[in-house]
């Protein structure tokens, strides 16, 4: 594979056309993307190259260049130029309920989890009501940086009852599933959970571990799991790079209306909820 990319095509700039340059610019570097001519990892053409090819402005490449890199189709390095991204990371989000490991590991994916501590400790409130436990009882905290192919991908907090799994507390999770351990030892069914998710951006220490830049866009993912009987498992934050992942769902209409055509409050059948 070559290190920069090249032209496959007579593509030229419909100076006539009602659609902005940028724009058409834009779709075109698209099209060569998704078809595989322009491959990930590339170096693409230089700004200046493309103003003289084209015959437009700074501006207008600017343009089109920094959507493509927001969109992920590009990334920038510093000092290096612009490329053309990895392609991002699909999970699943509704279909079914594995944890983050047994999802990527299906897929082929080598996942390691950097654990940065692991021990008991006391709910906060908000742990403790997504638990539904009180507050002197003890709870098993987890943090990890979870990486794929040596790619730091997610950072996550995880939350679970003492009681319920009390030798999770020096299990070695490196290499291993949660919720496999979970089961496995305890003969425990995690049965379902809920999930509510949020667009943030990376913090200091989130984006040294990420190895991204501070202000970068993150994906905050809040759940809580439950056993069958209605028991909470888990209470889980985790932020993922939006750079690299995508989350993905399959959805099936319900009927939210009522009989006369009005949809209920509080229906939860659109999965959206409006923050205070």
């Amino acid at each position: 594979m070559k290190d920069n990319v090249e032209l496959y095509s007579n593509f030229k700039i419909d100076k006539n056309s009602r659609i902005p340059y940028y724009f058409q610019l834009k779709q075109h570097i698209i099209e060569e993307i998704e078809s595989g001519h322009w491959k990930p990892g590339q170096q693409v053409i230089p700004e200046i190259k493309i103003c003289e090819l084209f015959d437009i402005s700074r501006t207008v490449t600017r343009q089109a260049y920094q959507e493509l890199v927001n969109e992920g189709y590009l990334v920038k390095k510093k000092a290096k130029g612009t490329f053309v991204a990895e392609p991002k990371i699909s999970e699943n989000l509704v279909q079914s309920l594995r944890g983050f490991f047994e999802d990527m590991t299906a897929r082929g994916y080598n996942v390691k989890n950097d654990v940065l501590y692991q021990e008991k400790i006391k709910p906060t409130k908000k742990i403790g009501e997504n638990l539904n436990l009180k507050l002197d009882e003890d709870v098993i905290a987890i943090y990890r940086l979870r990486k794929l192919n040596d790619e730091p991908i997610v950072l996550d907090r995880t939350y679970l009852p003492f009681k319920l799994c009390p030798d999770l507390l020096k299990e070695d999770l490196t290499n291993k599933s949660l919720y496999s351990f979970i089961e496995g030892k305890y003969n425990l069914k995690i049965d379902r959970g809920r999930k509510f998710i949020e667009a943030t951006i990376a913090k200091d220490e989130e984006a040294k571990l990420l190895n991204i830049k501070k202000g970068s866009p993150l994906l905050f993912i809040e759940s809580v799991s439950y056993l069958t009987g209605n028991i909470p498992i888990e209470y889980y934050v985790a932020l993922h790079r939006a750079d690299r992942i995508k989350l993905v769902t399959d959805l099936k209409r319900t009927q939210a209306f009522n009989e006369i055509g009005n949809i209920p409050a509080n229906s939860t059948t659109s999965g959206i909820l409006i923050k205070d």
